[in-house]
């Protein structure tokens, strides 16, 4: 069986990727799996750029073929941000609750309308001569407090358009139908089906 190796330790990440691959023929590895990968940086300025960086570290110390996410949130009215450095907002090493309360006392009085986000996930395969990069793109709105317990990072203040629930009042089968990352996943499940093919 083909191996993949998920260039993450994030146990939410690895489910729901898990869950979304698990129709493919992949033995499915994590970092979990290879202690002595150096972490992986994050220096690029878009999520792409993340996002390759991490496969590249995780393929050139295992030669196994790689997949890598880059994730965040955009806020327009805050021109993107935190975009890139989501995990990171509110500090290095900040907590989750961390980053959302700095996000929310950013946006504290700010009317609905103006209140609109996206979640947006890069992923890159990369192996012996391949390197392919899909996108992810979920709508929505910015809360005013968090709601919720399941998921993480963002999820319990991001109402995804045609919902009155924000992403951590979600399923984890529901929110695997609408997600960034779900999305980004179907459009590199068929690069992964003709790398199998060898198409």
């Amino acid at each position: 069986m083909t191996r993949i190796l998920l260039a993450t330790r994030n146990k939410h990440k690895i489910e729901e990727i898990e869950t979304i691959l698990s129709d493919l023929p992949f033995q499915v590895l994590t970092l979990n799996d290879f202690l002595d990968v150096p972490p992986l940086k994050e220096e690029g300025t878009s999520f792409q750029e993340n996002s390759l960086q991490k496969a590249q570290t995780v393929y050139e110390h295992t030669k196994i073929l790689a997949l890598a996410d880059d994730s965040g949130l955009e806020v327009f009215y805050l021109n993107g941000r935190p975009g890139v450095v989501s995990a990171r907002y509110a500090g290095e090493g900040a907590t989750d609750e961390a980053n959302n309360q700095k996000l929310l006392s950013q946006m504290m009085g700010v009317a609905p309308r103006r209140r609109h986000a996206q979640f947006r996930a890069v992923l890159t395969l990369l192996g012996d001569g391949t390197v392919e990069t899909t996108e992810g793109i979920c709508s929505g709105m910015l809360a005013e407090s968090p709601r919720g317990t399941n998921g993480f990072g963002y999820d319990p203040i991001f109402l995804p358009n045609g919902f009155s629930r924000t992403y951590a009042e979600l399923t984890a089968a529901e929110k695997n139908t609408i997600s960034h990352r779900a999305k980004a996943l179907a459009a590199m499940k068929g690069v992964l089906r003709r790398y199998l093919t060898g198409t």
